[in-house]
């Protein structure tokens, strides 16, 4: 650009000269804006790395850094804190939140002997745990290590110009510095083959690529933007043109990952009276699944008809409504109490529930898929997608259940986080290198995928922030669709700045051409260069800016 800028100056081309280097800055302009929209580090995750350990030591109880914790050594995770290093429970039993971890909303219960996982949230009992891995080995720092190390293992992609530029911009400068020299050494008439020397170097001045490549890109983003579709690079741009492997998170992707009562089937008993008496006797509770009953319940609890409420850990809940013993809870609650039941064939969660030990029936809770997923799916098949697969840390039942309803062609279920990343990389290793494979997911827990996938797809309205940052692509709705809108403008983006390429390089090759033969003239030589960048710049306006993409 620096030759080709003193070349014109030299030839009195003064207008051009300044606008060669102008254009040069405007494209650098618009290619660094979208850079700068590439990762941020992913500050929000490092919430879930705890800040201290309870330990107990000679029967006192003192605080200190997670990483000064060895193993064998117990700790205590009062109510709401947050468990710092994995373990086995010796004392106590809880509900823990592990949502940071697997995505799914609903609490676990844990008790004696069951082992714990670092990041997850300890809601109601207080619990005695026996370290068990050192905080370096423990899943919440081994999730912080994969999310900061997985933008590592993607791969840059080469674009073309830089390539192109290789070849070209030596070779260029080197046949213009023979075309000044040898000809007048031959034949003489210098100043003239100076003049063509110069007149190559204009024509040779890549402005047409240098603004139309970053400016279609540029468009492409903001068409996506307007469309609620941010897209944090050129490049992604450029890799969504060629996905054609989507893999999905299940919970807050897929489905609403709000639990909401699906099917009430009594026994010898109405589906108002069942529902009454439950949500009675969940009425203390503040579990999803409680919560989830009062909402379908909708009536105002009588307090004054409920007594003797028992939050039974690992089996469910009883107590006395309206003088009726209620037992609220899994199959071994059933069990445990020598009642008779029937055992569901539904697929989500069950409730059980017992009148007075006679078995009343079962309410099912479940989360809901969302509206328009299966529409979403189903274009994004018939269209651009080969091949659809979810990932999630949910039962292999449930999973399986939601994926028949969607028509996806793969599942894996029960994964942790890491085992998520292993098996994007196991899908990466076995996909068509010259096609892409994208994540699409919303929480912490789905973080490393998005980072190691070809391209991170983060669901933005109820998104955490931590799959937001690690995303490349996000989707400011939870509307699936867009990720259709954003496939097409992607394709209507790389097929503008292919045609810009090749009328760029068409145009330069036939006057580069006619200028060493002496046949074009400086006239010639600005069109090659000025023209040819405005009518790219007009095929990038009107075709990115101004039309709908198809």
């Amino acid at each position: 650009m620096s030759i080709a800028t003193i070349g014109a100056f030299a030839i009195g081309e003064f207008p051009e000269a300044v606008a060669v280097m102008l254009f040069y800055q405007i494209g650098e302009l618009f290619q660094d804006y979208a850079v700068d929209k590439s990762k941020k580090s992913i500050e929000s995750l490092l919430n879930i790395k705890p800040d201290y350990a309870n330990v107990k030591k000679n029967n006192e109880i003192i605080k200190v850094s997670p990483e000064e914790v060895n193993v064998g050594e117990t700790i205590i995770v009062k109510p709401g804190e947050r468990i710092p290093l994995d373990g086995t429970i010796l004392n106590g039993s809880s509900m823990i939140d592990t949502s940071a971890l697997t995505g799914e909303s609903v609490p676990r219960s844990v008790k004696v002997q069951d082992e714990v996982l670092s990041g997850c949230i300890n809601q109601n009992g207080l619990l005695e745990v026996k370290v068990t891995k050192k905080f370096k080995e423990s899943t919440v720092s081994k999730m912080l290590e994969l999310v900061q190390n997985a933008s590592d293992k993607k791969a840059k992609t080469e674009k073309f110009i830089t390539k192109f530029a290789k070849i070209y911009t030596p070779a260029v400068v080197l046949v213009a510095v023979m075309l000044a020299i040898i000809p007048s050494i031959i034949l003489g008439s210098a100043t003239q083959w100076i003049y063509r020397a110069l007149s190559f170097l204009v024509v040779s001045c890549p402005c047409a690529l240098v603004i139309s490549i970053p400016l279609g890109f540029f468009g492409g983003i903001g068409k996506c933007a307007k469309e609620g579709v941010l897209i944090k690079g050129g490049n992604y741009l450029e890799a969504l043109s060629k996905t054609n492997i989507l893999v999905f998170d299940k919970t807050g992707t897929l489905t609403k990952g709000v639990f909401e009562v699906q099917n009430i089937n009594p026994v010898n008993i109405s589906k108002e009276e069942l529902l009454e008496l439950v949500a009675h006797a969940e009425s203390y509770s503040n579990h999803p699944i409680a919560n989830s009953i009062k909402k379908a319940y909708s009536k105002e609890i009588n307090n004054s008809i409920i007594s003797n409420v028992q939050e039974l850990a690992g089996y469910g809940i009883e107590a006395t409504v309206n003088e009726k013993n209620i037992l609220v809870g899994n199959e071994k609650l059933m069990i445990k109490n020598d009642i008779k039941y029937v055992k569901s064939k539904e697929v989500g969660t069950v409730l059980y529930v017992a009148v007075n030990k006679e078995f009343a029936g079962t309410i099912l809770i479940s989360d809901e898929i969302k509206e328009n997923t299966k529409t979403a799916i189903n274009n994004l098949k018939k269209q651009y997608i080969n091949k659809t697969i979810m990932l999630t840390g949910d039962k292999k039942e449930i999973a399986e259940d939601i994926a028949k309803k969607l028509e996806i062609d793969e599942v894996y279920s029960e994964l942790l986080p890491d085992e998520k990343v292993k098996k994007v990389e196991e899908l990466l290793s076995k996909k068509n290198k010259n096609k892409c494979l994208a994540f699409v997911g919303d929480g912490i827990n789905d973080s490393p995928a998005l980072a190691v996938s070809d391209l991170g797809i983060a669901m933005g309205k109820l998104g955490s922030d931590a799959a937001i940052e690690a995303a490349d692509i996000v989707i400011m709705t939870d509307d699936l669709s867009k990720i259709e809108t954003a496939i097409k403008i992607s394709k209507k983006t790389m097929r503008i700045v292919k045609e810009n390429i090749i009328l760029s390089i068409a145009v330069k090759v036939a006057i580069l051409i006619l200028a060493a033969l002496g046949i074009s003239n400086m006239w010639h030589a600005v069109f090659a260069d000025v023209g040819v960048s405005l009518l790219a710049v007009l095929n990038v306006v009107l075709g990115t800016f101004l039309k709908k993409a198809k």
